[in-house]
């Protein structure tokens, strides 16, 4: 419950952080251009029967709009006079248009009123980056340095890959670290140089390997070798109430020799399988029932540990992190080398989040969509500063291109009317700005319920 509640906290705060500021950038412009602005909430103020729809609000004197916090956790709002958008206010738009309404406005303000939110959410991603880089540099293991190598799969061992290769890099460079970059880098190579037993080898790709197959294939396309030496035991789990003790190593599950952690995660999700197809408890219990081998620490003989998996099938042990078995590389940035590296790195996380968009039009990439659930739990258990910020960086660049979309309800579609406006001279008519925008909330709500759905599903077990 606390791990919970603390990722909870961290997921709530970086949400309305980036909504306020999103939503301030439409209200700094439309105050520009003496736009008036009727409502500028945080999160949702839906009212339930007679119930208020907001936790607070507040109306400055001499001001036009009340500023205010809803109850509904769900994004927020800037209301903008004669302006059609989710809250349909048709009886409004049916009336004279008065000097300041958006729709008085020319093209050009209007425009840069409805870029105003995502140029906020860019330049934050950028600024946090940069500060990112300032207070706390960089640190990472390089894949050069990582001498005990990788592990592969079969699809990629098809391609002359060999356990314990060592990824240096492609035609078009070298690699930085082990993450979602260089996945994205190998998809891509015709080439991909590795150091074998010291010597550099190159292998030969396709250049448009399917970079959904390669991380969400069990075991994945490649995986930094982890030996299967116990780093931590948790109390009363499975290991430490069958003696085993940090500094053991695992030599074998269920009779099979287990050479790595990643093997033995492997194998363990193979029995995730079998215990699905399960269909009474003793049928779970019995899946459940392994023999481990194990090695203490000094010793030279395996010892057959028997033992009962927890009801996820954990064996509750930690193995050595990469950070554990290297050296890891820092590189600090003075106030103004930050400023260019964190605008590179803000980049490149962009870069590849576009990239990668095409995914979500297949099978596999619609089942890998998620929601509420799943963007919290990528916040940590336990509180961390360095990581809040940057994952509040990654979700200010993901709200900013969610909301660039021309899809109509979200900036990027008022965005497209507008410019064509601006090249043809002519407005588009309200009937149909009012129907586009049905079909845009239509289109962002079926979305929602999807990736809710799949975290749901994900929760009960149904989907991995």
């Amino acid at each position: 419950m606390e791990v919970f509640l603390v990722r909870l906290l961290q997921f709530l705060l970086s949400i309305s952080l980036l909504v306020l500021l999103h939503e301030g950038g439409h209200l700094f412009f439309a105050k520009l251009f003496g736009i008036r602005v009727e409502k500028f909430y945080i999160f949702m103020d839906l009212g339930i029967g007679k119930w208020g729809g907001s936790l607070f609000r507040f109306k400055p004197k001499k001001s036009d709009t009340e500023y205010g916090m809803g109850w509904l956790p769900l994004g927020g709002y800037c209301k903008i006079s004669g302006m059609i958008d989710e809250s349909f206010d048709t009886e409004q738009m049916s009336k004279p248009a008065e000097a300041w309404e958006f729709r008085s406005k020319p093209a050009w303000q209007r425009l840069l009123v409805m870029i105003g939110g995502v140029s906020v959410n860019f330049i934050l991603a950028l600024f946090i980056y940069a500060m990112l880089m300032f207070s706390w540099g960089e640190t990472y293991v390089q894949t050069k340095d990582m001498k005990q190598g990788f592990v592969f799969n079969e699809e990629a061992k098809s391609y002359g890959f060999k356990d314990h290769d060592i990824l240096l890099g492609t035609e078009n460079g070298t690699f930085k670290d082990f993450g979602a970059k260089m996945y994205r880098e190998i998809s891509k190579a015709k080439r991909v140089d590795v150091m074998r037993d010291g010597k550099k080898v190159s292998i030969n790709l396709t250049g448009d390997l399917n970079l959904l197959d390669m991380i969400k294939t069990t075991p994945a396309f490649c995986l930094p070798y982890v030996p299967a030496n116990v780093d931590s035991v948790m109390a009363g789990g499975p290991a430490a109430k069958a003696g085993i003790k940090k500094g053991d190593k695992i030599v074998a599950l269920n009779g099979k020799k287990i050479t790595s952690s990643n093997q033995f995660t492997n194998e363990l999700s193979i029995l995730d399988d079998v215990l699905a197809a399960a269909k009474t408890h003793a049928d779970s219990v019995k899946v459940r029932t392994v023999t481990v081998g194990v090695i203490a620490s000094g010793a030279d003989s395996t010892v057959a540990k028997k033992m009962l998996l927890t009801p996820d099938l954990k064996l509750a042990v930690g193995f050595p992190g990469i950070n554990t078995l290297y050296t890891p590389f820092h590189k600090s940035y003075g106030f103004f080398e930050s400023i260019p590296a964190g605008i590179k790195y803000g980049w490149d996380i962009l870069h590849g989040y576009v990239s990668d968009m095409k995914y979500v039009f297949s099978a596999d990439g619609a089942k890998s969509l998620g929601g509420f659930g799943a963007i919290g739990s990528m916040f940590p258990s336990t509180w961390d500063w360095y990581v809040f910020w940057k994952m509040t960086a990654f979700l200010s660049i993901i709200l900013a291109f969610m909301n660039i979309l021309p899809i109509p309800a979200l900036d990027g579609g008022h965005v497209l009317f507008l410019i064509y406006e601006i090249i043809t001279g002519r407005k588009l008519g309200e009937k149909f700005m009012i129907r586009a925008e049905y079909i845009g909330i239509s289109i962002l709500i079926l979305l929602m319920v999807v990736a809710n759905l799949n975290d749901i599903l994900r929760w009960l077990g149904y989907m991995h």
